[in-house]
């Protein structure tokens, strides 16, 4: 873990970035692009004898199987955390999908939790879970975890994440001064 002086989010007061990465994902990423790559072989070179609808089947699954676990996996191959004077933005994958923007007015606090899991959420990627709440999970490791006004929570797995809590605290007490004047 990177420490980072108090301060030094000071100097970079508009914007704090993090994100994590899950190595394993590409192994997974790597498998389904095995299938797909299966089903394409099947379609252009099977020697079936037994009939169309067999490999029609065969080529139809191997490349559904394949884009499903190819881009169901790309998706949550790593998350960025953005956290600015008003939101915090997460986004999933290369292409930032899927994506949540939280308004800071709609936060009641963070914390830091230094052992999140993907077996307390059930697996990796975008998570719900009626006693817990809503998670982006991309690795084990720290996270951040928001208390939002509506008694909801969200947690996102994310690198230094107790620069980012520190962050989104100070960003609200900022906030809470602002109004308070």
């Amino acid at each position: 873990m990177r420490e980072h002086p108090r301060g030094e989010h000071a100097r970079h007061p508009d914007v704090w970035t993090g994100r994590a990465t899950n190595r394993v994902q590409w192994l997974l990423a790597l498998i389904g692009a095995a299938c797909l790559a299966l089903g394409i072989e099947l379609a252009v070179d099977a020697p079936w004898t037994d009939g169309i609808a067999p490999l029609v089947m065969a080529v139809v699954g191997c490349i559904a199987a394949g884009l499903l676990v190819l881009f169901g996996t790309l998706a949550f191959v790593h998350v960025a955390l953005r956290v600015d004077k008003e939101c915090l933005e997460v986004r999933c994958g290369h292409i930032g999908v899927p994506r949540r923007r939280i308004p800071l007015s709609h936060v009641v606090g963070a914390e830091f939790v230094p052992h999140v899991t993907p077996r307390h959420w059930g697996g990796w990627g975008y998570r719900w879970r009626p006693e817990k709440g809503t998670a982006v999970v991309v690795r084990r490791g720290e996270g951040v975890v928001l208390r939002l006004w509506d008694g909801h929570t969200f947690t996102v797995t994310v690198d230094d994440a107790e620069a980012a809590v520190q962050v989104i605290k100070d960003r609200l007490r900022s906030s809470a001064r602002g109004a308070s004047h």
